[in-house]
């Protein structure tokens, strides 16, 4: 039996919580591995924090625009996407998903779904979750979260979903989400069921009359 049998029940009402918060439903066919990125320092960190991926637009419009994006963001999601993997953005912020989308796609970088404080309310809302966790991936289907804090991971340990932490100073910070992944795709491997297949009868019998 599942550790965390209640996340099958979570799982289920994603279509529900998709139409709620705004998400296509088209993206709840699990085809790849799903993977969520926090924002305030993790994808947006400042300057003097680590170094920041170069703007196709000029300084003064560019901040006003967007935030500062963390150097290796654009090829560690190239990367992903090669891999066939689908890639969300996951604040507990109250940015809105426009202003997300915008943000990265100045970047050139595209984001699958986008969960904000306002549908993360209604995820938790929806699940009468007790002692809400500050971020809960299994609700949006979600098989990894990539964040800086060290309470996000404490919270993936108790309501049995993944998290890889990466600090802002941590110039090693793509490999180790890359790593995750792979760790996350091995897991996901074992654990996938096998195609059921009709039992093969022996040969006297399948010719029988």
């Amino acid at each position: 039996m599942s550790r965390h049998p209640r996340l099958a029940k979570f799982r289920s009402a994603a279509s529900r919580l998709a139409k709620q918060c705004g998400i296509p439903t088209r993206l709840l066919k699990r085809q790849c591995i799903r993977i969520s990125f926090d924002i305030d320092d993790t994808l947006a960190c400042q300057r003097h924090h680590c170094d920041v991926e170069q703007s196709w637009l000029p300084d003064f419009l560019h901040r006003w625009l967007g935030e500062p994006l963390r150097i290796g963001t654009r090829s560690l999601t190239r990367e992903l996407r090669r891999q066939g993997c689908s890639i969300w953005v996951y604040t507990s912020s109250g940015r809105t998903p426009s202003y997300i989308r915008r943000w990265l796609l100045l970047h050139g970088i595209r984001v699958d779904g986008v969960v904000n404080s306002v549908s993360h309310g209604h995820a938790l809302a929806a699940h009468g979750l007790e002692n809400s966790p500050s971020k809960f991936p299994p609700a949006f289907d979600i098989d990894l979260h990539v964040d800086d804090s060290e309470g996000v991971k404490l919270e993936g340990h108790a309501h049995g979903f993944r998290v890889v932490v990466v600090h802002p100073e941590d110039e090693n910070w793509a490999q180790r989400v890359l790593d995750a992944v792979g760790d996350v795709q091995a897991q996901l491997a074992w654990h996938q069921p096998l195609k059921h297949k009709e039992p093969m009868q022996p040969r006297a019998e399948a010719f029988s009359s």
